[in-house]
């Protein structure tokens, strides 16, 4: 199970989000260090003062009941017993052990702190000077704080993070996205226009060696075309002279003209074979079509009298298909097969079970091929020495295998268990 993104935008979005994560707690962490909590200092001090003012032992006879009185009109703070307090907030409060102890240690004995609020934020302390009373000492300013929009604030500022990150790395992707598709149409044969030159440094540098090697495989291509081209016509000239010399050869010499003019279609064969790898239909553009409606083509096309080919066709949507090519395909599969084996021939079309691919089968019941033999076929040149003969050139399974790549999919050959080869086809359904 994958966790973490393996995409360059989704680990950019992780990192983005990580950092704002590291910031958010950084700063929340500093507001409580160098904020919060100098000012929570500052509060305990000034009640504990509040409280030395309250139990300065005043000998002055001044200090009357009514002084009392007004004093606590003035400042609102009062001293209670706990019968009295009960009622005016004392049974609501909040006990504070941490605040309990900072209050201890300030007033140089055992001290309690409560906290309530109603109309008023309160402190309700029992000092070490009087246990049996409470001071009630109440502060403006200190009501319960409203974190809402602060947390909104911080949701918006990561939304916007997150947002920027995504448009900053899209941007960035975008020319990556163009290489990609471009890296692909070249690797099916297909040169697409110079890409534009856009995005970083890095990123323009990269298109520019792409372009250049675009460019330089396309020369290859045509300089390739070209000289198989010219191969083939000079081939052919004489070629056509020798069929020309056979013609007037006499009739004693039948056989010997039999035995040059099968040489002839042999090097003609090969010649086209030669033609077909380089060319590989890379004009031909895909369209969607039916499957198998091209195989029922190629099976009335290439069956022969003493052979029978049979369909077993399984509805199929519509996929993009190189008509031209891909009937190519079917021919040389069916052609290989009546070549190599003596019995029936059997095509079967289908679904994969991932739904992403239709595919063709082209099963004989010949001798097979050996396992370790079967990658090497796909490569030009390289003919089944033992199990499938050695007729023509070695390029047909490699002609095939190329169709296939430009289309997207796969050919895979195996032996069946009841004896013979099969040869599946996998297209894709979508470009």
């Amino acid at each position: 199970m994958k966790i973490l993104p393996r995409s360059a935008f989704g680990q950019t979005i992780l990192l983005i989000g990580f950092l704002l994560l590291i910031n958010q707690v950084v700063s929340l962490v500093s507001i409580m260090v160098y904020i919060v909590q100098p000012q929570s200092d500052q509060v305990d001090q000034l009640l504990a003062k509040q409280v030395r003012v309250v139990f300065l032992d005043v000998k002055d006879p001044i200090l009357t009941p009514a002084m009392a009185k007004a004093f606590h009109l003035e400042t609102g703070i009062g001293i209670y017993t706990e019968e009295d307090a009960m009622p005016l907030g004392l049974a609501d409060a909040t006990y504070f052990e941490f605040r309990s102890s900072i209050m201890t240690d300030l007033l140089g004995g055992p001290a309690e702190v409560r906290i309530s609020q109603g109309d008023e934020f309160l402190f309700w302390i029992r000092p070490p000077q009087a246990p049996n009373y409470w001071v009630k000492i109440p502060l403006t300013g200190l009501e319960e704080a409203n974190y809402s929009p602060l947390i909104i604030v911080l949701m918006i500022l990561g939304a916007l993070s997150v947002i920027g990150g995504w448009l900053f790395v899209r941007q960035l992707n975008r020319p990556l996205k163009s290489l990609q598709s471009a890296a692909h149409d070249v690797g099916r044969g297909d040169f697409p226009e110079p890409l534009a030159e856009r995005g970083t440094t890095e990123i323009v540098a990269v298109t520019q060696a792409f372009n250049h090697m675009s460019k330089g495989i396309k020369q290859l291509e045509d300089d390739r075309n070209l000289l198989m081209a010219g191969i083939s016509h000079d081939l052919r000239t004489p070629l056509t002279r020798i069929r020309l010399a056979t013609e007037m050869m006499s009739k004693q010499d039948e056989f010997l003209k039999e035995g040059i003019d099968g040489d002839i279609d042999d090097m003609n064969t090969i010649i086209d074979q030669f033609i077909d790898y380089i060319r590989h239909d890379s004009k031909d553009k895909a369209e969607l079509d039916d499957l198998n409606v091209l195989l029922s083509e190629s099976v009335q096309s290439e069956s022969i009298v003493d052979r029978n080919i049979t369909l077993n066709a399984q509805p199929l949507v519509k996929i993009p298909l190189r008509y031209v090519a891909m009937k190519r395909v079917v021919a040389n599969l069916i052609q290989n097969a009546i070549r190599y084996s003596d019995g029936d021939i059997e095509i079967n079309t289908g679904m994969e079970a991932s739904g992403r691919f239709a595919y063709f089968a082209v099963c004989d019941s010949g001798p097979g091929i050996p396992e370790a033999d079967i990658e090497r076929l796909f490569q030009p040149f390289t003919q089944g020495d033992k199990a499938r003969g050695t007729e023509g050139s070695g390029l047909g399974l490699a002609i095939i295998k190329r169709i296939v790549d430009t289309h997207g999919g796969r050919i895979l050959l195996t032996n069946r268990t009841e004896g013979g080869l099969s040869a599946k086809v996998l297209l894709p359904i979508s470009h």
